[in-house]
């Protein structure tokens, strides 16, 4: 379980190795996405907030990213912040996601990206419920949710 001291120092330092890694070409990725997903995903972008496919949903599984199906985040950590998008307290599993560090629009963020392809997710928070702190503020459009009764 990781607190928001260890989203810092991932940020600054690096995160876990993951499992595999999925590299594709520009061209690769905006065939296999939609126009809003390669913006979010491959351009760091954002969807408006309350429009997004799984800010209000509570169906039960894994939410796997949109762009390789790394599963990275279970509905069972997903929770209400009211923000406008899904937010989640952690991931999967440590390595499944990765923290950088984001100097954009002259504020000073986290991001969260998959770990695997580096599909911009979302951004960290400190202001997330127990146990971890955190609000793992991710776009829906970043992400499918994987029911139980099917596979990633």
């Amino acid at each position: 379980m990781q607190t928001w001291n260890d989203v810092i120092r991932l940020a600054n330092n690096g995160s876990p190795a993951p499992e595999r890694r999925v590299e594709k070409t520009d061209a690769e990725w905006k065939q296999q996405l939609t126009a809003e997903q390669y913006h979010v995903t491959r351009q760091h972008g954002t969807e408006r907030a309350f429009t997004g496919e799984y800010c209000e949903a509570h169906e039960a599984g894994l939410y796997a990213c949109v762009c390789c199906g790394t599963p990275l985040y279970d509905s069972r950590t997903k929770f209400e912040s009211g923000t406008g998008w899904p937010s989640f307290t952690q991931p999967v599993q440590e390595n499944a996601i990765k923290y950088k560090k984001d100097t954009s629009y002259g504020m000073v963020r986290v991001e969260v990206l998959c770990n695997v392809c580096d599909a911009h997710q979302g951004h960290a928070f400190p202001d997330g419920p127990p146990p971890t702190g955190l609000r793992l503020c991710i776009n829906s459009a970043s992400i499918k949710l994987v029911s139980e009764k099917q596979e990633a």
